[in-house]
């Protein structure tokens, strides 16, 4: 079995959201699906490429990560197969976090 089905979305702290998002999308090419800003130590950018795939958010806000840090979001059609999968491959987890997709399957 397939441990994980689908890269969906990565997310990196930044700390100059404006050099950040520019970036990524004068240079890079990649379009602003969603823009929210709740003050400059608050602010989301999420970044899609024009034919779709994993998304990218960009945050000012860190909570335990350093900017340049990623936290990376996979995606499994089973989560117990996908735990049973990777704890065989002797990975563990520090955080497990059920989205409410996957609900009802534990």
């Amino acid at each position: 079995m397939q441990v994980v089905d689908t890269l969906m979305m990565f997310s990196m702290a930044v700390s100059d959201m404006p050099k950040a998002k520019a970036f990524y999308v004068d240079k890079l090419g990649f379009k602003v699906a969603t823009d929210y800003c709740k003050d400059d130590d608050n602010w989301w950018v999420s970044l899609t490429l024009p034919k779709g795939g994993a998304s990218i958010t960009l945050t000012t806000a860190h909570e335990n990560m350093k900017p340049g840090t990623m936290k990376l979001y996979l995606a499994t059609s089973d989560v117990v197969a996908g735990h049973k999968g990777l704890s065989a491959k002797a990975l563990t987890s520090t955080k497990s976090k059920t989205t409410c997709s996957a609900r009802g399957q534990e």
